[in-house]
């Protein structure tokens, strides 16, 4: 059995057509077709089955492709590991991130370090909470940023960089507008806009709101951050948000209130898989990280 019978199976396997993989892959349909076939006399099994132009999977193929896929990841890992074995400083880490860090956060931590570490590369990722966390132990991610830092989960470390608070974003015109802070449950008979449901930003709120003693009406859902802050400005409710969505300025037509009880936070932080080693690049630039916002902690 050969590694590029593996790739080779995989791309079919997850294209469901041998003239697709064949194209992207840059060798010959009838190379595939061929390896393929290697592949089934030496497992003694057919993996795939034709479905008029398109292949399927079999019982037995789908079974073979997920200890496939497994084993390709850690073969890449490991010739990963030896390229940065000699060269720590060179290589390229793949991130994930979340919306709610995408536009102050990351940039200042990928920007620092660049200054220091200008060989190593990135491949970034931004996707759901839920997403992040299985990605990094499927081994699709190799660190990923958060916020909150999940710290029970088994199969996954997490490290707090810092903690923030979460302010009330309200429209310009609202009764509350002048205020220097407030208390949360003063917002209860407001309409929240608010994230899908499933989402961490989402379950934040309403929990916030539970403790303040009431549960918000959503008048309108945003898919995401700027959507969350246009509605906003338009008057269709109030937000609460974390203050690094909003470090810059605060939306037009907006104000920005700190809420003093109850104090809502969440940490910001990274997660790695506890279950392997971190690569040279990725320990260079995980270390890094942490002492970058130790520093920050000092002189603040």
């Amino acid at each position: 059995m050969e590694v590029r019978q593996l790739r080779y199976f995989c791309e079919v396997a997850n294209r469901e057509h041998v003239s697709e993989a064949a194209q992207f892959l840059h060798i010959a349909q009838s190379a595939i077709s061929r390896q393929i076939t290697n592949l089934e006399t030496e497992l003694g099994v057919q993996l795939f089955e034709k479905e008029g132009r398109n292949v399927k999977l079999t019982p037995a193929g789908r079974l073979f492709l997920e200890h496939a896929e497994t084993a390709l990841k850690s073969i890449d890992y490991a010739k990963k590991q030896i390229d940065e074995y000699l060269d720590p400083e060179r290589g390229t880490i793949k991130i994930g991130f979340p919306t709610s860090l995408a536009s102050h956060f990351l940039p200042t931590v990928i920007s620092a370090f660049k200054e220091n570490f200008e060989n190593v590369s990135f491949q970034l990722r931004q996707g759901s909470y839920r997403f992040l966390i299985d990605s990094v132990k499927n081994r699709d991610i190799d660190i990923a940023f958060l916020g909150p830092v999940p710290l029970e989960d088994t199969d996954i470390e997490g490290h707090i960089l810092f903690s923030e608070s979460i302010s009330a974003l309200l429209p310009i015109n609202h009764r509350l507008a002048k205020r220097q802070k407030l208390r949360l449950n003063e917002l209860c008979h407001d309409d929240f806009v608010l994230f899908p449901e499933g989402m961490i930003l989402h379950r934040i709120v309403i929990d916030s709101c539970k403790q303040a003693g009431f549960v918000p009406h959503a008048s309108t859902i945003g898919e995401d951050l700027d959507a969350i802050k246009g509605l906003v400005s338009a008057g269709m409710g109030v937000a609460l948000l974390p203050e690094s969505t909003i470090f810059d300025a605060t939306p037009p037509l907006t104000v920005k209130i700190p809420i003093s009880t109850p104090k809502v936070r969440r940490s910001v932080g990274l997660i790695v898989p506890k279950k392997r080693e971190l690569a040279p690049s990725e320990k260079v630039f995980f270390d890094f990280v942490k002492k970058f916002y130790n520093q920050l902690e000092q002189y603040s």
